[in-house]
């Protein structure tokens, strides 16, 4: 249907549909009794989640979660987001966004929570591993690269969580407090990327903004995303307690998700009593409408949408190639990659090496048809009989299985235990679950908590003392992270002859550090976020906080603004091979900033580069920071080979918020155009231009 017809249609609709059939196009339907009948395992269904009215053959949204893969049946398992962060590699992003939304068609969703692009405002954040990183001009980029893959396939992409959701356990309760300029030039561009790439629709946080539920904000959900940004698709809640009273649907909301705890009934007595203007109602299904319509009537890139795709060859050999993509080498002595023929036998220790660790296991959980581990991965490339194995449950056999190897890989890190969605233990999904409940003789009290924002960034003491048990036996240490964002390394750092942080790397994990190790695979990946020496440089977390203030300075910024040193910058990581960069031009043509240069791969062997291009202000306005990044670019270069990269910065992403006129301005002055391989690199490229 062409947009006129589109229009027709939504209009013929709304003039024959009763006020209680739009009102249930404003809600899920159908949840909990598919919860329940699911056996409380989350994506068992592609939830009913608003829009459709049978009577009239008005077609439903059905939802599926993200964002490491589609939450239903057997998808493939990405690399988590911050892991897919750290490729900085757009393009395959786009791509990982496709073969999403190909699996959620073949499993009957049409519209994905996939594209989560929460700032990372402090690394024990539990869901930092949804979320790509801590800079606001990478994450709008990645995720508008998804999201625009998923609504390639004519899945309805939506952006979460708007906005200010960077933090776990308090999420339902915390008022996140902050100014204007912070608001705007800090924790929304990454949003407004989104929307303005097309993303056409938007899913409400749970906290409360400057003493507002998002859920029911007019200021961030009509005023800002609809009145100043141009969004013209609808905003649908999270789920559970994401939206407390009916002037919700006035302040912007469309859908409360999953069931109408708040709307339904209660919304259609406010308009029945004149509490809330019919109108209302028939702007959000006027919104439900085209989007579902758009998507429903555009051509479709495929002629089916099988269940032989879902996790197919195709699709698992992207799912390498990102955890190949992702890793980032932090340290290596030389040690690294290892050469097959000096490796005779391997130790491979650590209670992580051998399970199943791709993430949390809430509404990201992505139950692919099999994993490979560290050790499964190892064993398959050197052979079964080459690997040794122990863990932390007994040091002293640890100890004595390093001295019997050439070479050590001790793998370290988190589980869905440590971090991830948190679920209160008491959080039951309604009656049919509490139902279930007293069947098996069980209380909601009886429900484990699980996940949650992380109580520390080092390493557990058992962890620490197998590092250090391995170290001890005088052979090369590998250490490899499996974490979802920082881990600081002070107390161990030097008894690792190499360090790889792979975060949580997929269902084809373990075959990418087989790889990687052995130089099959050049690590490239690069820091999305800043890990510090010590916790107390980042900015104050309460994890259980009822009120929390967010300033200006996070990230790189402050370690910047403060003079800190970081152990591992953003955007930093290592390489087998060396990188030399020259000649960089910068010119101002039209709106937008163009600027290029050389990166030569002065090393033995083929890697990729991250080129960094970070804008430094005037310095007339306060606060702002040193410097931002402005663009990136990921280039592949063989041994001996020069590329010339091309950058281009949009003159607009350099301009403040001014609080006088809750609008934007330049900074007039002089601009530095640094071009550099991390946030802290000591020898950048640099050129000034006057605006």
């Amino acid at each position: 249907m062409t947009e006129q017809e589109i229009e027709k249609t939504i209009s013929l609709i709304l003039a024959e549909a009763s006020l209680a059939e739009k009102v249930g196009m404003m809600s899920g339907k159908g949840f909990f009794a598919q919860y329940a009948e699911s056996g409380r395992r989350w994506g068992g269904h592609a939830y009913r989640a608003g829009g459709g009215i049978e009577r009239l053959g008005v077609p439903a949204l059905y939802f599926t979660d993200g964002p490491r893969g589609v939450s239903r049946g057997n998808s493939t398992c990405f690399p988590c987001s911050i892991a897919r962060g750290a490729s900085f590699d757009v393009a395959l992003e786009r791509r990982i966004g496709e073969v999403m939304g190909i699996e959620a068609r073949a499993q009957g969703a049409n519209l994905s929570g996939a594209v989560c692009i929460n700032l990372l405002r402090h690394p024990a954040w539990g869901r930092a591993q949804e979320t790509y990183g801590e800079d606001s001009h990478h994450l709008g980029e990645m995720g508008a690269a998804l999201g625009l893959g998923v609504q390639a396939h004519n899945v309805i992409g939506t952006l979460k969580h708007f906005a200010l959701n960077s933090m776990e356990n308090a999420r339902f309760k915390v008022d996140v407090q902050l100014d204007e300029r912070t608001l705007h030039e800090i924790y929304l561009p990454h949003f407004k990327r989104g929307v303005d790439a097309g993303i056409a629709t938007v899913m409400s946080a749970y906290n409360k903004v400057n003493g507002e539920y998002v859920g029911q904000d007019r200021y961030l959900l009509t005023d800002v995303l609809r009145t100043e940004w141009g969004f013209d698709g609808f905003v649908h809640s999270d789920w559970i307690r994401g939206v407390y009273a009916v002037y919700g649907a006035a302040a912007g909301l469309d859908i409360e998700n999953p069931e109408p705890a708040v709307f339904g009934e209660n919304l259609i007595a406010a308009v029945e009593a004149g509490h809330v203007e019919p109108t209302v109602i028939d702007r959000a299904c006027r919104r439900i409408l085209t989007v579902i319509y758009r998507f429903a009537s555009a051509e479709d890139p495929l002629p089916g949408y099988d269940m032989e795709l879902v996790a197919s060859d195709a699709h698992t050999r992207l799912a390498l190639e990102s955890a190949e993509k992702s890793a980032v080498l932090l340290e290596n002595d030389g040690v690294l990659p290892f050469k097959r023929g000096s490796i005779a036998r391997l130790a491979v220790l650590g209670r992580l090496a051998a399970i199943e660790n791709t993430g949390d296991t809430g509404s990201s959980m992505v139950r692919s048809p099999y994993v490979v581990t560290a050790l499964e991965g190892l064993r398959r490339h050197l052979g079964e009989d080459a690997i040794l194995t122990a863990d932390e449950s007994d040091i002293d056999h640890a100890a004595a299985v390093a001295k019997d190897a050439d070479a050590v890989v001790v793998v370290v890190g988190c589980t869905a235990l440590e971090e991830g969605e948190y679920v209160p233990g008491g959080l039951t999904f309604g009656a049919d679950q509490k139902e279930a409940l007293e069947k098996e003789g069980k209380t909601a009290a009886d429900l484990p908590s699980k996940g949650g924002d992380r109580e520390h960034l080092s390493l557990p003491a058992e962890q620490v003392a197998l590092i250090e048990a391995a170290a001890s036996a005088g052979k090369p240490v590998v250490v490899v992270i499996v974490a979802g964002s920082a881990v600081l390394v002070e107390e161990w750092r030097d008894k690792a002859s190499a360090i790889l942080q792979t975060f949580y790397s997929g269902m084809e994990g373990g075959t990418a550090l087989a790889r990687l190790l052995f130089g099959e695979a050049n690590p490239s990946g690069r820091m999305p976020l800043t890990v510090a020496k010590s916790i107390e440089d980042y900015p104050f977390f309460d994890r259980d906080a009822d009120a929390i203030e967010y300033g200006y300075w996070h990230g790189y910024a402050k370690f910047e603004q403060e003079g800190l040193v970081a152990r591992y910058p953003f955007g930093f990581g290592l390489s087998y091979t060396r990188f030399a960069y020259r000649s960089l031009r910068a010119r101002v043509s039209g709106d937008t900033i163009h600027a290029s240069v050389g990166v030569t791969n002065d090393g033995d062997v083929s890697g990729d580069e991250v080129v960094q291009l970070y804008v430094g202000y005037p310095g007339t306005i306060k606060p702002r920071a040193a410097k931002a990044l402005k663009a990136f670019n990921r280039v592949t270069l063989a041994p001996g080979e020069t590329k010339i990269v091309d950058l281009a910065v949009p003159l607009g992403s350099l301009a403040y918020r001014d609080v006088a006129t809750h609008g934007w301005k330049m900074e007039a002055g002089e601009y530095r155009i640094i071009v550099a391989r991390s946030s802290a690199d000591p020898a950048p490229l640099s050129a000034g231009i006057t605006l």
